[in-house]
């Protein structure tokens, strides 16, 4: 190999090298997470809606906390409660820092979903999930910027209708700022890590 050869090689090596460095740099600064990473995204940027007790509550209320926003119903049979019970298993896995995560369950059946019905139904996961009642208006609102699909489905009574709905769940870091958006059945162990994540950011 002559010296010209020999310099070139030299020249790429370092290049290589330095690109690996800065994709390395460029890694560690990018979170890793289970679920869908949408930070940035121009939707689901907040709500101001009541709760069970009647008091308006909006994302401020929750800073420090990473906060888990899921669109539901008390009487849907499958989905809804297999979230919650996740939920609760996943604060509880957090140990310490369980009292950092806050659920929160915005109803899209509020003409079913009492305050009454949904204080039982969150106490039957964990007392410190939040229900959000929105009326008629504010749920077709808020479902369009969160970009949420929901729909009634009749029964064979009045009362007997079910609710199609969004499965997935919004979250939010301790700032307020929508980080991620978790797929239904991801499991607790995912999103356990993503709390983690967002907790030590």
């Amino acid at each position: 190999m002559n010296k010209r050869n020999a310099l070139k090689l030299i020249a790429a090596s370092v290049g290589v090298a330095a690109v690996g460095v800065g994709l390395s740099a460029c890694g560690e600064t990018k979170q890793n997470f289970n679920a869908v990473d949408i930070t940035g995204a121009d939707y689901a940027k907040g709500f101001s809606l009541k709760d069970a007790d009647g008091k308006v509550r909006t994302l401020a209320d929750f800073k420090g906390k990473v906060v888990v926003l899921f669109f539901g119903y008390a009487q849907c049979p499958d989905v809804c409660p297999t979230t919650m019970t996740e939920m609760a298993q996943v604060k509880q896995q957090l140990g310490k820092d369980g009292d950092k995560l806050q659920v929160l369950f915005l109803t899209v059946d509020p003409a079913r979903d009492t305050p009454e019905v949904l204080k039982a139904y969150m106490g039957a996961f964990d007392p410190s999930f939040v229900a959000l009642i929105p009326t008629p208006e504010e749920l077709a609102a808020v479902a369009k910027d969160f970009k949420v699909y929901y729909k009634k489905v009749d029964g064979k009574t009045p009362t007997s209708y079910s609710m199609d709905h969004s499965a997935a769940s919004y979250v939010y870091d301790t700032q307020g700022r929508l980080r991620l958006y978790a797929r239904y059945g991801a499991g607790v162990p995912t999103m356990v890590a993503d709390v983690k994540a967002l907790l030590a950011s």
